[in-house]
């Protein structure tokens, strides 16, 4: 079985999302044997490399002050249904911020063919976001947590200083487009089945299943 998902660092229900697919995989007894490959979306490419830890409130807002309390609750709705999957979620210290960088990184992790590796990368960087309220977009901060997850030092440093693997992420955005796909997550099945959004856990299960019997 092949499964290929698109997603955001940004995005909070792609966390929530891969997370719930990579639970029902282990469920279903097919995560070892199972390539999972992320695909690049970023939920907003025009995003600036700077922004300020609190900002995130905007992406609710607009901006507009008298829709802070409806956000505040959805912003809790959403930290709530992290905390289900056992993440930490701190969304009002988010710095929204450009995500080209970090996917860049998780297509140098890729290029090494450790999938331990690869996970390791992923779920710092979402840690970093949603949990430690630091730019993703910091190249300190990327190259730190990188490192950290097992990439090398001088490999990183130099990557983040060029503009390599940056044609990849555009093309799994240009994948995306061609095959309709307008939001992240959008996990896709061995080229057949699709799944759109962060589903309940027992969707992801029920999917796989269904799957793994088509293929006896």
């Amino acid at each position: 079985m092949k499964i290929k998902y698109w997603s955001d660092i940004a995005c909070p229900f792609c966390y929530i999302g891969s997370t719930r697919m990579k639970k029902a995989m282990k469920k279903v007894g097919i995560y070892d044997d199972t390539k999972l490959e992320l695909k690049s979306f970023q939920l907003n490419p025009m995003e600036a490399e700077t922004a300020k830890s609190g900002d995130y409130i905007n992406h609710f807002t607009g901006g507009k002050k008298e829709l802070e309390a409806d956000a505040k609750q959805k912003m809790a709705y959403i930290t709530q249904m992290a905390a289900g999957e056992g993440l930490e979620f701190h969304l009002d210290k988010v710095v929204p911020t450009n995500t080209m960088d970090a996917h860049r990184l998780i297509k140098l992790a890729e290029s090494k063919n450790d999938r331990d590796l690869v996970e390791r990368v992923i779920s710092r960087f979402y840690k970093v976001y949603f949990t430690d309220g630091k730019s993703i977009a910091d190249k300190d901060v990327l190259t730190a947590v990188a490192v950290e997850a097992g990439l090398d030092k001088d490999e990183v440093e130099k990557i983040l200083a060029s503009d390599q693997y940056e044609r990849q992420v555009v093309g799994d955005e240009v994948e995306a487009q061609q095959l309709g796909i307008k939001g992240a997550p959008f996990f896709v099945i061995n080229n057949k089945y699709a799944i759109s959004g962060a589903q309940p856990y027992e969707v992801f299960v029920q999917a796989l299943e269904k799957v793994k019997a088509e293929e006896k």
